[in-house]
């Protein structure tokens, strides 16, 4: 059945086919995974051939794949890419595609959108000339829809078309190798499992910091900004993974469901001031795209509360900026201190740039006292070259995961849709509040408002 499948990817001469798809087929064909098999049929509009088109990205996955470049596993990924020129904007350009699929005896797609997702919907209608098409699985990149109204448009004509299962929205985070461990972390040590709760954590932080700034992006993120950016699908998706209830091993439908409970308990203040902060850096509205007068953030924190039995009353702070003075995502847990004058346990899961699990906890200092003193454990997963060399990428991991229809680490339409209606909310009303987007200077913390935000409650961003 692999021989008749094809991996078809609109956007095939773009960043993300370049940096991350093909490195990553790079990568699963150099592990020799018989299973991610087939054709990879590279849609574009520029004037290549096969044979160009194979030269042109060769130096793009000797760069980027994860391991070690071979010209003879390269030349085995390259004979399976085949370039197909076409407009795909123009709808009578999917009856040569029809046919070229007939002619290379192609029954099983699998199509990648990697373009900019105001064409998600002419892809669609134009993929209805395909016979066969709508059998076959789609995935999409964030964000899924410019807005709500989009996004509900777009999910509409493509589960009319594909069907609710065939759809495939990455998420890209979900599938870093530490955010895969958070469940690991907290269901199978009991040290963590049994206090992981209100009642014996003091909060819970998810920072996601960058260095650069919107460089090319400005057009889109001056019609995005970091809520709709980052924290209405990345971070809010990996907040249910820290706050849920343990989901069934292995079972899909499990894991959504415990992860739609997080986000309907997921409580919208009506203290807007006391519980968001939006900024943006200084020089924002300078750069190339962005709109004179923008009111644009480059940077949120929130304050956000869970009403559940689990996690009433605890607060989750969730932080996210660009040209910041470091690139960092981490995931801190702050226990509870056994006594107001000992310092608080720490956890701390690092999902990037480094990866790997730090822990604070107290003892006592060596010789004649009794002073109590903390102690560190930092174990670094990325620094040893054994676990470069065997951790899956995350296009890597989710290309296999679409394949083998295993789609727990997909982002559901539910989830989508009820985040946008969440972020949407607390938008309108921090913007109806008369707030103001603050600003920050470059290479900073970031503005002096979000460490006011969990001072409020005698607590520090744990960096």
């Amino acid at each position: 059945m692999s021989n008749g499948r094809a991996f078809t990817i609109f956007g095939g001469t773009g960043d993300l086919t370049f940096r991350k798809l093909l490195p990553a087929f790079y990568n699963i064909e150099a592990k020799g995974d018989e299973k991610v098999t087939g054709r990879i049929i590279i849609i574009g509009r520029k004037d290549y051939t096969s044979e160009s088109y194979r030269e042109q990205v060769r130096g793009w996955v000797k760069k980027f794949a994860r391991l070690n470049f071979e010209d003879e596993i390269y030349q085995r990924l390259a004979e399976r890419m085949i370039y197909y020129r076409m407009e795909f904007t123009k709808a009578d350009e999917y009856v040569g595609l029809e046919n070229f699929y007939l002619e290379s005896g192609i029954r099983e797609h699998i199509f990648y959108f990697a373009v900019d997702p105001r064409f998600f919907g002419t892809i669609v209608k134009g993929l209805q000339n395909i016979s066969g098409a709508e059998t076959g699985k789609v995935v999409i990149e964030k964000p899924f829809g410019e807005n709500l109204q989009e996004a509900e448009k777009l999910n509409t004509a493509m589960e009319d078309f594909f069907g609710p299962r065939n759809i495939y929205r990455i998420d890209h985070y979900l599938g870093k190798e530490m955010v895969r461990n958070i469940q690991t972390i907290r269901f199978t040590n009991p040290i963590f499992s049994t206090i992981w709760d209100a009642r014996h954590i003091e909060c819970i932080q998810i920072s996601a910091t960058e260095e650069v700034g919107v460089e090319t992006r400005g057009a889109y993120y001056d019609h995005s900004g970091a809520l709709k950016d980052m924290m209405q699908n990345h971070l809010l998706q990996i907040l249910t993974i820290v706050a849920m209830e343990q989901p069934v091993f292995n079972q899909t439908e499990s894991m959504h469901k415990e992860q739609m409970k997080v986000l309907r308990a997921l409580r919208l203040s009506n203290h807007i001031a006391r519980n968001t902060v939006l900024a943006r850096y200084e020089g924002y509205r300078e750069e190339p795209a962005v709109a004179n007068e923008s009111k644009t953030e480059t940077y949120a924190a929130l304050r956000l509360f869970i009403d559940n039995d689990r996690w009433r009353g605890m607060p989750f702070y969730i932080r996210t900026g660009k040209k910041l003075n470091k690139r960092e995502m981490q995931v801190s847990v702050m226990f509870k201190p056994a006594d107001p004058e000992i310092e608080s346990n720490i956890l701390k899961i690092k999902i990037q740039p480094t990866e790997g699990v730090y822990f604070q906890f107290n003892i006592k200092r060596p010789g004649e006292t009794d002073e109590i003193v903390q102690a560190q454990m930092d174990f670094c997963q990325s620094c040893q070259l054994m676990n470069q060399m065997n951790t899956p990428e995350a296009y890597e991991r989710l290309i296999s995961a679409c394949v083998h229809s295993e789609s727990a680490w997909f982002s559901q339409w539910d989830q989508i849709d009820i985040c946008w209606k969440y972020v949407n909310a607390l938008r309108k009303r921090y913007h109806d509040s008369g707030i103001p987007v603050y600003e920050y200077a470059k290479e900073s913390e970031g503005p002096d408002m979000a460490e006011k935000l969990l001072a409020q409650n005698g607590h520090t961003w744990l960096d």
